[in-house]
């Protein structure tokens, strides 16, 4: 138990509120032990884990998905730079994704919302004719 630390300790060293990681822990995507007194004890290694988790979330992955990529990790050992190569190369599709959607987002402030019409269905730049409305119902330009 002298190697593990308190829930205090992997709170100021990761940066994460004390109730988000016993919120983690809930959610099984972090484990601890009980010390005599009742208290949680970490291994060293949940700092790894808890980077995974905030860096997963900036990504854009929800709460279950973080846990089916963590269920992919060595639970036995500190994960390796080969582990985390194997599980960052496949987000990288993601990310893309993302930057593809942003770049689309800013696109529409400055060729739609930019006018100041606001009337996609008459807008005779963004939406001749109203083609998007043959497309289907809602944003279609956001949709893809």
């Amino acid at each position: 138990m002298d190697s593990m630390l308190t829930i205090t300790d992997v709170s100021r060293r990761s940066g994460v509120a004390s109730s988000a990681l016993r919120f983690y822990e809930e959610r099984g995507l972090i484990a601890s032990e009980r010390a005599g007194s009742g208290h949680r004890r970490y291994p060293r290694s949940v700092l790894r884990r808890v980077a995974f988790i905030v860096f997963a979330q900036r990504i854009g992955l929800t709460l279950e998905e973080i846990g089916a990529e963590l269920t992919k990790l060595p639970a036995d050992r500190v994960p390796s730079r080969r582990d985390w190569s194997r599980l960052s190369g496949e987000w990288t599709k993601r990310i893309d994704q993302r930057i593809a959607e942003l770049q689309r987002l800013r696109s529409g402030l400055t060729e739609c919302i930019g006018c100041g019409c606001l009337s996609i269905d008459r807008c005779s730049l963004a939406n001749p004719a109203d083609m998007a409305g043959r497309k289907g119902p809602g944003p279609r330009y956001w949709l893809g």
